[in-house]
């Protein structure tokens, strides 16, 4: 039996008054990393610093996607911002925390906790 992954990704962007919150959908490799990436850059030049990405709707993050979500924690701390992970799976949180993004960013089991700690 083959496992398909499909290359189709989206991330949809709600601003919000103290954040952005990014919802992925797909699987996060080279061009999903690159689409949270780009969107991140784009809201950090009007002025947002926090995001909460909300994985919920993707299962799979390859090594290439891990790595450009490392350069966005890298870029975040930077600037004094935070980034939060919401709805992982227990693989995906398991290799974040293998991988040390979660000494940089902190994972919340919803978009609503990440939401709560943030507004703190």
């Amino acid at each position: 039996m083959e496992i398909k992954v499909s290359d189709a990704f989206d991330v949809k962007v709600e601003k919000r008054a103290n954040c952005a919150v990014l919802r992925t959908e797909g699987y996060v490799n080279n061009l999903g990393g690159e689409k949270i990436s780009e969107k991140v850059d784009q809201l950090i030049d009007t002025g947002i610093t926090v995001f909460i990405i909300n994985f919920e709707k993707s299962n799979i993050v390859n090594s290439i996607g891990i790595s450009i979500l490392i350069e966005v924690i890298e870029k975040l701390v930077d600037i004094g911002g935070k980034i939060y992970f919401t709805n992982l799976t227990k693989t995906i949180s398991k290799t974040f925390s293998i991988m040390g993004l979660t000494q940089f960013a902190e994972i919340c089991e919803t978009e609503d906790d990440a939401i709560k700690e943030v507004s703190k």
